[in-house]
């Protein structure tokens, strides 16, 4: 099957515009979000990126980019470049090829995180392996607290059960266990809760968190998140996550 890949312009406004809540909890619901269809690739932004600007969403804390991207099949992402970002691939279904200028030819399945520091600089191409599948995943860029450094590449598997009514890190400065290292002032957690499960997570009231739900629905500290909600926070404790129904979360730990 021939592979169409298509070229996009990626640009992240700068975080000076971000914007800064009085409230510990705000609720931006999905409808809320940025939205493309270029036809091949149907994709939400979480934050202003590409041709969706809202100033009041630049991004929150070190966290940049969230797009949730849906790549239909025989198409994909062209090479492209990127520079000082720390790019995290978490894949939902379908299969991601990636193609980079280290020498990275790699499948990532759903269940897998892949990590690419672009560092001092990095080309990269991306496309649905899936045949006949849309290849669905979220793509995370969070700013790193150091600056080029040579870019590398990492890819693990996060067995399903160790996110079974639990928060499991997925990608820290630490990068133990199955989670993916990264040079960045951040921790990412994923979760899947449902009924009676529940998680929580003591917060530093000085650093941000960020929940977003990939789907389903669940409370995040009492207020109610359906599927591509997302829950910005700040002041706060602590962080507890109950009344799961067939819930995915993502939740991150972010400097200030």
């Amino acid at each position: 099957m021939p592979i169409i890949l298509k070229s996009l312009q990626f640009k992240v406004a700068p975080s000076h515009f971000q914007k800064v809540s009085l409230d510990m909890i705000q609720i931006r619901r999905s409808t809320e979000r940025g939205y493309a269809d270029h036809g091949w690739l149907k994709s939400f932004h979480s934050f202003s990126f590409a041709g969706y600007y809202d100033p009041n969403f630049m991004g929150w804390g070190n966290l940049r980019v969230i797009n949730e991207d849906r790549i239909a099949p025989g198409t994909g992402f062209g090479t492209h470049g990127h520079k000082d970002m720390e790019i995290i691939s978490y894949v939902l279904s379908g299969n991601l090829a990636h193609k980079d200028s280290m020498g990275n030819v790699k499948g990532i399945p759903p269940g897998d995180v892949q990590r690419m520091s672009a560092g001092r600089g990095v080309m990269h191409s991306e496309f649905n392996h899936a045949e006949g599948e849309t290849t669905h995943f979220f793509q995370i860029w969070i700013e790193p607290n150091v600056m080029g450094i040579p870019p590398s590449y990492e890819q693990k598997t996060v067995p399903t059960a160790s996110k079974r009514g639990a928060l499991k890190v997925v990608a820290s400065p630490q990068g133990e266990g199955d989670a993916v290292k990264i040079s960045a002032d951040a921790t990412l957690y994923a979760g899947l809760l449902d009924g009676s499960e529940h998680a929580a997570l003591v917060l530093n009231p000085s650093r941000k968190a960020y929940v977003h739900l990939i789907r389903g629905e669940l409370q995040v500290n009492g207020q109610a998140l359906m599927g591509g909600d997302a829950a910005l926070i700040q002041a706060e404790t602590n962080l507890e996550l109950t009344h799961g129904k067939d819930a995915e979360v993502l939740v991150f730990d972010l400097a200030s």
